[in-house]
């Protein structure tokens, strides 16, 4: 991961009232497209994803298998790192609960890792109770693969870069893990609320 690509149009605005995390701003229409490296292009018939780590057995499922799942829409306002919110984005995937509900573990935390190499790390409890989801749809057509298709992580109560692109799995672990960003100085969380950005904020 050599470079990172910036797509930011639009102008600025200040968005919903009660709705705007502290040092945001509202991007509009606009859904910009940072990628830390080139975008990854993977064919459907060599995807899959998996749930490993501290489990019994792990689980895969292939692009069929995933597209079988039970799906849900979800509206969810989303906070980049780098100050961009956007309001009421359109999604569709598979909840983690889905994908986790047949899981014994005694991890506390995920790592989510992805195609391209990127990694981000999460409390187990922050990816459950529907907090959290694998989508593969934005605004009613596949997610395109800028925007980390054709599936990408969802957590849209912490900063934008806990949303891996690129999503092939999780692993399940005894001990909290820094992924990509993380290892470089970004907050070990990401709660947009309290501004967590960087280590020590």
């Amino acid at each position: 991961m050599s470079f990172v690509s910036r797509g930011f149009t639009g102008r600025r605005r200040s968005g919903p009232p009660g709705r705007l995390p502290p040092g945001q701003y509202d991007t509009g229409d606009a859904f910009p497209v940072l990628s830390a490296g080139p975008v990854p292009r993977r064919h459907l018939d060599a995807w899959d994803f998996a749930v490993r780590g501290e489990i019994d057995d792990p689980l895969t499922w292939s692009w069929p298998q995933f597209r079988r799942l039970p799906h849900v829409d979800i509206t969810a306002d989303i906070h980049c790192v780098t100050s961009w919110s956007k309001f009421d984005t359109h999604w569709s995937g598979v909840s983690v609960d889905t994908l986790l509900s047949d899981v014994e573990t005694a991890a506390e935390y995920v790592v989510a890792f992805c195609d391209g190499g990127y990694t981000t790390n999460l409390p187990l409890e922050d990816v459950l109770d529907g907090k959290a989801w694998v989508v593969d749809t934005y605004d009613g057509q596949p997610l395109p693969p800028e925007h980390g298709g054709p599936a990408r992580l969802l957590v849209p109560h912490l900063y934008f870069w806990k949303s891996a692109k690129w999503v092939r799995g999780l692993k399940l672990t005894l001990t909290d893990e820094p992924g990509f960003w993380e290892n470089f100085g970004y907050h070990n969380y990401g709660d947009p609320w309290k501004q967590q950005r960087y280590a020590g904020d």
